[in-house]
């Protein structure tokens, strides 16, 4: 095993354990999605959001590809693609970074202190800064429009307490979780 697919392993690994929701993506390691919370004290709090990671061949060299699914008002978003204009993943990445620091530091750094002058989505940066209050009632309109938690399935759990895993699916939970012991 390669050491990039070895630290692609342990940094998912780590993201799952520090109690984030990720879904794979075709039973891969290197396209999920991550259930991501709006920053407490910040306009996008109660908000929760689907972020889609696509991981390159080259990560950790090359910086992961992060994506809002679900729509959010942010000037630094593109309100369309969901596209992150952050510098920190798209040209300061480094390997030292991991998945972690992506939704521990990195999100919730661009929801706090979004960057006007660089914006994505230009309406939105206009806004914030001719009327700041009115920015951060557009913000909550849309949490509360695209980013409640049943807006990504993170609400209802998908299976209902009266619907039985068959026994195949029993198995393939079992094999996964085999498959993610330590070495």
């Amino acid at each position: 095993m390669s050491s990039p697919s070895k630290r692609r392993e342990m940094d998912l690994m780590k993201l799952m354990m520090s109690d984030y929701k990720v879904e794979l993506i075709n039973d891969g390691m290197q396209e999920f999605y991550v259930h991501f919370n709006g920053p407490n004290e910040s306009p996008y709090h109660g908000g929760v959001w689907r972020i889609r990671v696509e991981l390159p061949d080259a990560y950790p060299y090359k910086s992961p590809s992060i994506g809002f699914v679900n729509k959010i008002y942010h000037p630094n978003v593109d309100e369309m693609s969901g596209s992150v204009c952050l510098d920190v993943i798209n040209q300061t990445w480094s390997p030292m970074f991991d998945l972690v620091n992506v939704f521990e530091v990195f999100l919730p750094q661009l929801l706090l202190y979004p960057n006007p002058s660089d914006p994505l989505n230009g309406e939105a940066a206009a806004l914030m800064m001719r009327d700041k209050p009115a920015y951060e009632q557009r913000v909550k309109e849309y949490c509360e429009k695209y980013a409640k938690p049943e807006d990504i399935g993170a609400a209802p759990e998908e299976k209902s307490s009266d619907e039985e895993l068959s026994e195949d699916e029993y198995e393939s939970l079992d094999d996964e979780m085999a498959g993610q012991a330590d070495p």
